[in-house]
């Protein structure tokens, strides 16, 4: 499954986490394969989930 990258953003940025937020805008792809960077959004505290229920800004 891939979500949005801008999900991921914004909820970095909700949660004042500004310098983890660009570093993903800077790093990873406009499409995020879930399954592929799955230990990432672990160590990020994301979801997977809660990501792919996000509605689409």
């Amino acid at each position: 499954m891939r979500i949005a990258r801008h999900r991921i953003v914004s909820v970095l940025r909700d949660r004042g986490q500004q310098v983890r937020a660009d570093w993903v805008e800077r790093e990873l792809p406009e499409r995020v394969d879930l399954h592929e960077h799955v230990g990432l959004l672990a160590t990020l505290r994301l979801d997977p989930a809660d990501l792919a229920d996000a509605p689409s800004p």
